[in-house]
């Protein structure tokens, strides 16, 4: 397939509300496998499509480690059903804020609902890094980015030095 620019902020796009998907067609599935693509050129473990400026309910994910085999997810129209009390900390970081990790505490296991790629209902329990992996780009579908979970200090830091560089570039 093909890899897609990946939206970088502070790309206003990343702030938006995805649309659900109505049907999984060609279009879909090209979306996807253009998702996988990205994700793994980039490289990355999760991808939503609203980072390469498809507003969809759509996102691609694949935890395994390097040199094991790969195992890719796609979750159409994902929603989180349960998660758990226990919470887990990891060093997250984001495609669409290059170089940039931080540790952020979220529910250690979720249970998650979605379509796949044949339209069928799925679900899924997740834990480990796949948990953190499926809010993190849940939360993309939303609006939400992972500094929206570390402190108001952190995050205007992160956001005065992305906006400053996309400001050099513009005028580059």
């Amino acid at each position: 397939m093909a890899t897609r620019p990946i939206l970088i902020l502070p790309e206003p796009k990343l702030r938006a509300h995805s649309a659900p998907v109505e049907t999984i067609d060609g279009e879909i599935r090209k979306l996807v496998a253009d998702m996988f693509d990205t994700m793994y050129d980039a490289p990355g473990i999760g991808l939503a499509a609203i980072q390469v400026g498809v507003d969809k309910r759509v996102v691609t994910i694949d935890v395994a480690r390097d040199g094991a085999d790969k195992k890719p997810v796609a979750l159409i129209n994902p929603e989180i059903i349960a998660a758990s009390e226990e919470t887990s900390i990891y060093s997250e970081g984001c495609l669409s804020i290059p170089e940039y990790y931080e540790e952020v505490e979220r529910p250690a296991r979720v249970a998650v609902r979605f379509l796949d790629l044949e339209g069928k209902v799925r679900e899924v329990e997740a834990d480990g890094l796949f948990a953190t992996c499926v809010q993190h780009e849940i939360d993309h579908l939303n609006g939400v980015l992972f500094i929206d979970h570390i402190s108001k200090l952190k995050r205007d830091r992160v956001i005065k030095k992305f906006t400053k560089q996309a400001k050099h570039k513009a005028e580059a």
